[in-house]
């Protein structure tokens, strides 16, 4: 398979928190869940944007370990989207070389579900286009903790990267990019360790709203980012005359 070619300045790995839904459908005096069916085409155009700018890697916020707070018509519905979701999307997701992931706490979901879940990442393991992260029932608190308890469960010190060896997004590198739509401006417990180093993109738009303009314009305002981790400039342009390395297939 023929991977995207990555522009200068565009990130390997971009995280979005889909915010805006319920905001976006009460404007049209239309249900809540209205929204969320919108937000899921609006997020089958994310994915054909980063394929084509060469985004590697996308992870989004679907489902919080909060959200089963919200009322229990719209937790129920939110699970029944994805559901059909999951019946529809996954084959057209494969043949576009996207390979799924679902980072979060799967033992409230229903065995059913869970099941599917399972399924769509074994039909799509052998993709490398794209990896989707759809972090479900995802909290950035849960993921520092059951870090812990994996290692604590096999005797393994805590140090730094025992832990991140140990999160539910292991096997992909930190978010390089992280865009939050719907005007609010915080993390909301999403990636609370990997974002560490993140840079972020607020964006007011209600992520049905969110278009392809706009993401153009969080990438190109990424791109005008320096990114130090720590370092001060002039050792950053020492780094930049280094030979380039050559883009790699992601795992």
């Amino acid at each position: 398979m023929t991977l995207p070619v990555r522009k200068a300045g565009v990130p390997h790995h971009l995280a979005v928190v889909m915010d805006g839904n319920g905001r976006w459908a009460k404007q049209r005096y239309l249900p809540r869940l209205a929204g969320h069916r919108q937000g899921l085409e609006k997020l089958r155009e994310l994915v054909r944007w980063c394929s084509e700018t060469g985004v590697q890697v996308l992870t989004v916020f679907t489902f919080s370990s909060e959200n089963w707070s919200r009322p229990a018509d719209e937790v129920s519905g939110l699970m029944g989207l994805l559901g059909r979701a999951l019946e529809r999307e996954v084959a057209e997701l494969e043949r576009a070389g996207v390979r799924l992931h679902f980072p979060g706490d799967r033992q409230a979901l229903s065995p059913e579900l869970q099941q599917r879940l399972v399924q769509a990442e074994q039909q799509t393991a052998g993709n490398r286009r794209l990896v989707l992260n759809v972090c479900f029932n995802y909290g950035g608190r849960w993921d520092v903790v059951q870090a812990a308890q994996q290692l604590a469960a096999r005797g393994e010190p805590i140090t730094e990267a025992a832990l991140s060896g140990a999160m539910a997004l292991a096997h992909v590198g930190d978010p390089d990019l992280l865009i939050r739509t719907g005007g609010e401006q915080r993390l909301s417990n999403f990636l609370l360790w990997q974002s560490a180093y993140s840079e972020l993109y607020f964006s007011e738009a209600l992520w049905p709203a969110f278009e392809r303009q706009e993401f153009d314009q969080a990438l190109a305002a990424f791109a005008r980012r320096e990114r130090r981790f720590g370092l001060i400039s002039e050792q950053m342009a020492e780094q930049r005359s280094e030979p380039v390395q050559p883009l790699r297939a992601v795992a």
